[in-house]
């Protein structure tokens, strides 16, 4: 079958398909959007001689906001968590914000949904503010999360709901683009839109509306796999300040920062718009990750002012012209030899383009503490982090003197996977405070009271058999000392 022929009847039983399952017309109308871009040919490329870079942006360290505007803006502001997210690149299968992160001083386990519950109880506490928070969850993270937060029934603000669920659609068959048919899981068959989908969900489920009438005029939104985004009034204040109706929060670069979109400003309206690594031509890649050249990069904290967002998804039904993100994986992610499928996807930081009068700020590192792979989870389990009393984590190092956490590479082959992760280092997570970084090659357990100091290594055990670093023992740059 040609592709000319597939794909509008892919597209076709794609909309069936998504009808008889309930998903929201917006979506719908979105993912056909989408459908149409994937099969056009359309690049989505920005090119770097149609940008210039964003330079001389607000900065964090530098706000002079009133402590009274502060606590009013927070107060008027309702947070939003995206957790759809299933942890599948680390062989999850349940929702990626109930992993295990840190242990109490009490001997508490805590995940990041109990640490997020935490930020924002000690918050209210500080400031009075409401301060509701409300998840974007997926139909497979919603039950888990919510029994999960059962634990604290304080959490729920005026009958605000406490998540609303993100949409669905078919993942297609790479070859015809036409829906997948997996008999031996049908959940797998479907796959979240992106985190882009936050706008016609949002939308779908009437959430900024029911924000409005309570009282709330402003939105911040963050994943919830970044424990740095805490609640913060003097940006609340800015932001409130600005009258802008959009912001991204924004990080300098450093050279480890190789991946990732960057806010850029086109050259033909000065509008600033959203590049991702994918909308990057070859040839442009250097300058893209030229630090010197494109000093920032996006942490996908973003703030919103609710009237500004509520006027555009009333104007468009939902349905954002945000670009196209082609996600290829195969129907089941962890069996590589299942057939190869493609998810249409958008990042909701690429609304940027949207919101005229739309700007960022730079905040400090410390905003941006992601989890993607079992090396981020090992660092926020270590001493290089302790947490506070009001559930944030603070680093060991001082960053304000260009000091940075140390870099964790660990042996894909052993611990990318969740469940090898957790076997290996059973005894909990060695100190990293004096490690400049970690590196793990071949298959190594860890016992109890371990220390990596300076560019702590451990290279492949002889003979390819398993090794142990004993109880007690200093890792360093040549191995166990």
């Amino acid at each position: 079958m040609s592709d000319a022929t597939a794909q509008p009847h892919g597209l076709q039983q794609a909309r069936d398909k998504m009808t008889e399952a309930g998903v929201a017309p917006a979506a719908i109308e979105t993912f056909t959007r989408f459908y149409g871009i994937l099969t056009s040919g359309e690049t989505g490329l920005i090119r770097e001689d149609d940008v210039e870079p964003l330079t001389g942006i607000p900065r964090h360290a530098d706000l002079d906001i009133d402590p009274g505007a502060a606590a009013e803006a927070l107060g008027r502001t309702a947070v939003c968590k995206l957790n759809g997210g299933l942890g599948t690149s680390m062989g999850m299968d349940r929702a990626k914000s109930l992993l295990p992160v840190r242990v109490a001083a009490d001997g508490t386990v805590l995940s990041f949904l109990d640490i997020i519950a935490g930020q924002i109880r000690a918050a209210r506490r500080a400031t009075g503010a409401r301060l509701p928070l409300i998840l974007m969850d997926s139909f497979r993270t919603s039950d888990d999360t919510l029994a999960a937060l059962g634990r604290y029934p304080d959490l729920a603000v005026d009958g605000l709901p406490l998540d609303f669920l993100q949409n669905r659609e078919p993942k297609l068959l790479a070859d015809t683009l036409e829906p997948v048919r997996w008999d031996a899981d049908p959940t797998l068959e479907w796959c979240p839109p992106g985190h882009g989908d936050l706008y016609a969900a949002l939308h779908a489920n009437g959430i900024v509306t029911r924000l409005l009438d309570a009282g709330f005029r402003y939105l911040s939104v963050s994943n919830s796999d970044n424990l740095g985004a805490a609640p913060d009034a003097d940006i609340a204040g800015w932001f409130a300040a600005s009258g802008a109706p959009y912001a991204a929060e924004m990080c300098a670069k450093t050279p480890a920062d190789v991946k990732g979109g960057q806010l850029v400003r086109r050259r033909s309206d000065g509008r600033i718009v959203q590049r991702e690594t994918a909308q990057t031509h070859p040839d442009d890649m250097a300058f893209a990750l030229d630090a010197g050249r494109h000093p920032y990069f996006h942490t996908n904290n973003l703030w919103f002012d609710l009237e500004a967002l509520g006027a555009e998804l009333d104007r468009t039904g939902g349905v954002l012209e945000l670009p196209l993100i082609r996600n290829e994986k195969t129907v089941d992610p962890s069996d590589a030899s299942s057939p190869a499928v493609v998810q249409i996807e958008s990042a909701m930081g690429a609304a940027v383009r949207v919101f005229e009068g739309a700007t960022a700020i730079e905040v400090p590192r410390s905003r941006f503490l992601p989890v993607k792979t079992t090396n981020d989870l090992l660092l926020l389990r270590s001493d290089v982090y302790t947490l506070g009393e009001d559930f944030r984590l603070n680093a060991t190092f001082d960053a304000a003197a260009g000091e940075s956490a140390p870099l964790v590479d660990l042996d894909k082959r052993y611990y990318k996977l969740i469940d090898d992760f957790t076997a290996r280092f059973e005894a909990g997570a060695p100190s990293l405070a004096d490690a400049e970084s970690l590196t793990v090659a071949g298959d190594w357990t860890f016992g109890s009271d371990v220390t990596a100091v300076g560019k702590a290594a451990l290279a492949e055990p002889s003979g390819g058999a398993a090794g142990r670093v004993p109880d007690g023992a200093t890792v360093g740059p040549d191995g166990i000392e």
